[in-house]
């Protein structure tokens, strides 16, 4: 996580620093990051990004959760067990969320190839309370994923996603 230098920074240095690190993970996999390119784009030394960061990893789980944090903003939340429908709904609500944001590329690229690469922490996820929870909410990630990388397909994989929500969630 980010120092406490980083999140002492005045707003719009702050917001500098991020939009360079928005810019580089939405074009280049954590791999093929690179600390010049950030700091030439933020106008900032590169011991300062080390002050901020402790690698681009970090740098780059920084941004994932600010990016998470941001699009579930804008999705009903509920606590309650939800019907598929409301699954469905939610599913919709974040893509819509990600499609046409500033972190449309970077979520395209997370579930491309840095999802293998980084493992962000997910502490502030809910966690499922049992296994049919658990099964709603791979399946919708995984629906999500597919929907990213296959935007013409959307609608299917959504309804296929639903479909299989609907056997799990439905009464014995």
């Amino acid at each position: 996580m980010p120092s406490t230098t980083f999140l002492n920074l005045n707003e719009d240095k702050k917001k500098k620093i991020v939009q360079s690190l928005l810019l580089e993970f939405s074009n280049h996999s954590v791999s093929e990051a690179q600390v010049a390119r950030i700091v030439k784009e933020a106008g900032i030394a590169r011991g300062a990004f080390y002050k901020y960061f402790d690698d681009l990893q970090d740098a780059y789980t920084y941004l994932y959760q600010q990016a998470m944090v941001e699009i579930h903003k804008k999705i009903t939340n509920s606590n309650q067990i939800l019907s598929a429908e409301e699954y469905q709904k939610q599913i919709k609500e974040f893509l819509d969320a990600v499609n046409g944001s500033p972190y449309q590329d970077l979520m395209r690229l997370h579930f491309q190839v840095n999802e293998s690469l980084v493992k962000p922490s997910h502490s502030k996820a809910p966690q499922p309370k049992d296994s049919r929870e658990w099964g709603v909410m791979v399946l919708s990630h995984e629906a999500i994923k597919e929907s990213l990388q296959s935007p013409e397909k959307e609608k299917q994989i959504i309804e296929l996603c639903y479909e299989a929500i609907r056997l799990l969630t439905k009464k014995a």
